[in-house]
């Protein structure tokens, strides 16, 4: 692809700031609360999942992060960011108990300038942060447009508002190609696909309300397979799924232990015709989840856009990824590590994916 797809301003700003580090900053975090920091902050401690991997985009490196949710530094030290920053070991993950409760004392022994807590678990999560008269701003997730805001507002605190920019432009970019090009799709040739949250102990799938996955393969002229599920991680069983027939299954990567002969190896499942047509697909784990959004989730677009409609979008997904990761960490990605992200040697002769492989 023209390396015009990775703005070229994004690769510009690594490593700048429009702002003086003792500039005050002031910002609106996702749930209205205006945040005022003395300055840009140089120590930002992270307990929602997504938010560390994002934080280390948004800077080119580790240097600001100084605590994080034990997921996310399980997702970093297991994929390639590990390898990258491979410090990011090193970083503190004890500032969280279960289900996002601030560890208040871990969490004011890093001394964090800022504090990243979710907008939307209620007061008991957020109210020991600030009563422990640290800055913390909240954010929301799920969908594209909170991403964006999500990223610019983190990039703002830092003092670098233009990597955001970059980034989020670089999604406008790929957003608006695969809009057009979807339009020619027509809808008896958008396959169902079924993406599983959950596939081990029990299979989860979501609806098409508040569901980025769903978005997502959308985009790419698919169909969501389990548009009629009510929620978001609902429990569904086998015959469901036989019912359903999806033409795709996507399998989560938050199971580190998840892997496609899950789908091959079941005795329904594998009669269903993404089975029986080899198009059984592991999401990769990048410098993050490709399944949820985040950073990298252009790559995912084209990921998936490739695997779908193979004879619509043509995307080098090893070229795009080299660029992104250059831009993103300032990183040369090798081959043997985009084999890893995208699991190459696990989907063996899965349909399509040998366009992935490197030449």
């Amino acid at each position: 692809m023209s390396p015009r797809r990775l703005p070229l301003s994004l690769a510009a700003v690594i490593g700048l700031s429009s702002a003086a580090l003792a500039d005050p900053i002031t910002l609106t975090d996702q749930a209205g609360r205006t945040v005022t920091l003395p300055k840009a902050a140089e120590r930002i401690a992270s307990i929602p999942i997504p938010m560390a991997s994002t934080i280390i985009a948004m800077d080119g490196g580790t240097s600001r992060l100084v605590g994080m949710n034990p997921t996310a530094k399980s997702a970093i030290v297991e994929g390639v960011l590990g390898r990258i920053f491979p410090e990011a070991k090193d970083i503190p993950s004890d500032i969280t108990a279960p289900n996002f409760i601030p560890n208040v004392e871990e969490l004011a022994a890093t001394n964090p300038e800022l504090v990243i807590q979710w907008a939307d678990y209620g007061a008991d999560l957020v109210d020991p942060i600030s009563n422990a008269g640290l800055n913390v701003a909240l954010i929301s997730y799920g969908t594209e447009e909170k991403t964006r805001d999500y990223q610019e507002m983190v990039a703002t605190a830092m003092g670098k508002p233009e990597r955001a920019a970059a980034i989020n432009g670089w999604r406008d970019t790929v957003v608006q190609e695969m809009t057009e090009k979807a339009k020619a799709i027509a809808a008896d040739k958008r396959p169902k696909v079924l993406y599983l949250g959950r596939a081990l102990e029990n299979l989860t799938a979501s609806g098409n309300k508040g569901n980025y996955s769903a978005w997502q393969i959308e985009l790419v002229g698919g169909v969501n397979a389990s548009d009629s599920v009510e929620g978001n991680g609902t429990t569904i069983s086998p015959e469901q799924i036989a019912e359903w027939n999806p033409d795709v299954i996507l399998l989560n990567s938050f199971e580190a232990k998840l892997g496609i002969d899950r789908i091959y190896n079941d005795p329904i499942l594998s009669l269903t015709k993404a089975a029986q047509e080899k198009k059984v697909y592991k999401m990769p784990l990048g410098g993050y989840r490709w399944d949820p959004p985040s950073q990298e989730s252009p790559l995912t677009w084209m990921w998936l856009a490739n695997l779908l409609h193979p004879d619509v979008f043509h995307y080098d997904l090893r070229a795009e990824m080299k660029k992104a990761y250059k831009a993103l960490y300032n990183y040369d990605l090798g081959d043997d590590d985009i084999d890893g992200i995208l699991w190459t040697q696990m989907q063996g002769d899965a349909t399509h994916y040998a366009q992935f492989k490197a030449k």
